[in-house]
């Protein structure tokens, strides 16, 4: 993402991908929010200087009054503002409204999924020219305010964030990853009935990983590889970084390499989140 004003932040993306959860997270970190507020209006409001210190994030989409993805774009540009797009794909989107039982804005009379790709097809220009595109496809709630906090927290913003993800390439890539790993190529512990059950937080798992001759070779390389670049991202602006530890299930192998880096980072003096997403699959 480039390194814009934070202060200023316009959230739009698909009808369902999450706007809602994300202006409520936004607002709990910090920022004022403005849901479903008129273009003609942003102007308006940046220039009421009555509270020019609180940030503001102004969620716009379709359901706004004379909606035009290129009027978005142009208002971005000219405040300097970042540019938030949430998506997620077709058939998460398509779940979402049938569980709620909610009218797709885009399909009031026609199927929900005829909605969506009018949508998409709406707002493919607007994505490409984004600054920042979170896929909800695979969070939950709990998810995507760690990735907003990572993104656009109002305090420390000096120091990068880490989140560390474990998973199973059967189940597909974290898709908000900067940085994959496979380590498929370690001793499996699910072939041995003792450790099948268990998962990568426990010492016998642990035990039984570090036994491959593989391994300390490849966490010391990891390390070494990942150490000089942290001081880059946060040269750089970046707050956040992902990074992700796959394995063939996502419960044994990436679960510990990810619990050993926790450590690493934690000793060197960085904040890590962890998630494993697999784990009790």
């Amino acid at each position: 993402m480039d390194k814009k004003n934070q202060k200023i932040l316009i959230v739009t993306g698909l009808s369902g991908a999450g706007m809602s959860s994300a202006l409520k997270n936004l607002e709990d970190l910090g920022y004022e929010v403005f849901d479903n507020f008129p273009l003609p209006l942003v102007n308006p409001l940046l220039l009421d200087s009555s509270n020019n210190d609180c940030p503001i994030a102004i969620g716009i989409d379709t359901r706004t009054r004379g909606f035009n993805p290129k009027d978005v774009l142009n208002s971005a540009k000219q405040l300097d503002a970042t540019l938030l797009f949430l998506t997620a794909d077709e058939s998460v989107l398509q779940e979402r409204f049938t569980t709620t039982r909610r009218r797709h804005p885009m399909a009031k009379d026609r199927p929900i999924i005829d909605g969506i790709r009018k949508e998409q097809d709406l707002l493919h220009q607007l994505k490409r020219e984004v600054d920042l595109i979170i896929d909800t496809s695979n969070q939950s709630i709990h998810d995507l305010r760690r990735t907003l906090e990572g993104y656009f927290k109002l305090e420390n913003q000096e120091q990068l964030t880490i989140s560390l993800v474990s998973f199973g390439f059967r189940w597909g890539l974290p898709r908000e990853a900067d940085i994959v790993m496979d380590v498929r190529f370690l001793q499996n512990p699910h072939w041995i009935k003792e450790l099948r059950p268990l998962s990568g937080k426990d010492d016998a798992v642990g035990a039984y990983i570090q036994k491959d001759k593989n391994f300390l070779p490849f966490i010391s390389r990891f390390k070494e590889m990942i150490d000089p670049l942290l001081p880059g991202y946060v040269h750089e602006g970046k707050s956040y970084l992902t990074i992700a530890i796959g394995c063939s299930g996502g419960r044994h192998r990436s679960v510990f390499i990810i619990e050993q880096l926790k450590i690493w980072l934690a000793e060197k003096g960085f904040v890590a989140h962890i998630f494993h997403r697999d784990m009790q699959r």
